[in-house]
C-alpha cells in the first residue's frame, strides 16, 4: 500500500492506494495558514486511515523544493518558508518519504496517460494559482523542475505582475465574481481564455512542446474555453514557434494524486532492479 498527499493552498487530500494505483480510501481537510497546525491535522487525518501497513509515502508540495534535504524552500499560497517536510512526514508516518512539486507530479501523470505518446509534454495546473511541468520521454525534465510559470511577468495597466495575479483561478474570482464552476456566460469565458493564452504561447516559445496539457480546477471546464483558446492561440501564430494542440487534462482534479503513484512506481523499479 502506498499514501500519497496532496498539500494544496486550500485543502490537502491524503489517498491510500492500492499497489496497482487504485484509491482504497481518501481524506481531504483545509490546509491551516501555520504549518505547525498542518502537521497535527496531517496526523490526526493518517491516524484515521484504517491500515497503515503502506511502504511508500509521496508528497505533493505547492512550491520549491530542495530535492537533496527534502526542505519546501516556499510555498505559492502559503506563508510556510524553510520547512522540513520530507523529515516532518517521515516523523508522522515513519515511512520512507518522497517530495515534488505539485504541477511536476501532474505532469507526470497526464503524460503517461497520452496514446500515443509525446517526446515533449508541457502540463499547466490552473487552479488557486497557475504551475506548471515539463515531460520529455515520459520523464519529468531535470532541467526543469524548478520552474514556476504562473510567476511569469507581464505588463497589466502600466505594472509588471505575475501571471496567476490574472489568470488563476483565484484571478477569475477576484475579478467575476464567481467560481470557475458557476460561470456559464461564453463572453466571460473568452475573456479568461485571451488572459491564458498570453502566457500559454510565452511558454511555448520557449519550450516548444508537442501538446499542452490543461488540468486543475480550471481545467475541469476546459469545454466552455477550450475553443477560445484556439482561436486566440491562431492569433500568435508565427513561422518560428508552432502553436501545439491544447487539450483538458484526463484527470484534471486528481492527476497530483495518480502523479504521486508513478513517482513511487519509478522509485521501487530504481531500487528493485
Amino acid at each position: 500500500m502506498y499514501l500519497a498527499i496532496d498539500i494544496g493552498g486550500t485543502k490537502t487530500l491524503i489517498a491510500l492506494m492500492e499497489q496497482d494505483g487504485t484509491i482504497k480510501e481518501s481524506f481531504k481537510f483545509p490546509t491551516p495558514q501555520d504549518y505547525a497546525v498542518f502537521k497535527q491535522d496531517l496526523a490526526d487525518n493518517i491516524a484515521k486511515i484504517t491500515t497503515h501497513d503502506f511502504t511508500l509515502v509521496c508528497v505533493a508540495a505547492p512550491g520549491k523544493i530542495d530535492h537533496t534535504t527534502g526542505v519546501a524552500l516556499a510555498f505559492g499560497n502559503l506563508p510556510w518558508v524553510n520547512v522540513s517536510i520530507r523529515d516532518d512526514i517521515h516523523a508522522i508516518t515513519h515511512s520512507t518519504v518522497l517530495i515534488e512539486n505539485d504541477a511536476k507530479l501532474a505532469a507526470l501523470s497526464e503524460a503517461r496517460l497520452l496514446h500515443p505518446p509525446r517526446h515533449k509534454v508541457l502540463y499547466l495546473t490552473v487552479s488557486t494559482g497557475i504551475g506548471g511541468g515539463t515531460v520529455i520521454n515520459n520523464i519529468l525534465d531535470p532541467e526543469q523542475l524548478d520552474t514556476e510559470p504562473g510567476h511569469m511577468k507581464f505588463e497589466r495597466e502600466g505594472e509588471l505582475v505575475n501571471w496567476e495575479s490574472f489568470a488563476s483561478g483565484k484571478a477569475i474570482v477576484k475579478r467575476f465574481g464567481k467560481l470557475a464552476s458557476e460561470i456559464d456566460d461564453p463572453a466571460i469565458w473568452q475573456v479568461i481564455a485571451r488572459d491564458l493564452s498570453l502566457g500559454i504561447v510565452d511558454i511555448a516559445a520557449v519550450i516548444q512542446p508537442d501538446i499542452i496539457i490543461i488540468g486543475g480546477g480550471v481545467g475541469t471546464h476546459f469545454d466552455k474555453y477550450g475553443h477560445f483558446i484556439e482561436s486566440e492561440l491562431k492569433k500568435y501564430a508565427d513561422p518560428m514557434v508552432k502553436i501545439p494542440e491544447v487539450v483538458q487534462a484526463q484527470n484534471p482534479e486528481e492527476a497530483v494524486i495518480h502523479g504521486c503513484y508513478q513517482l513511487i512506481q519509478d522509485f521501487e523499479r530504481a531500487h528493485t532492479s
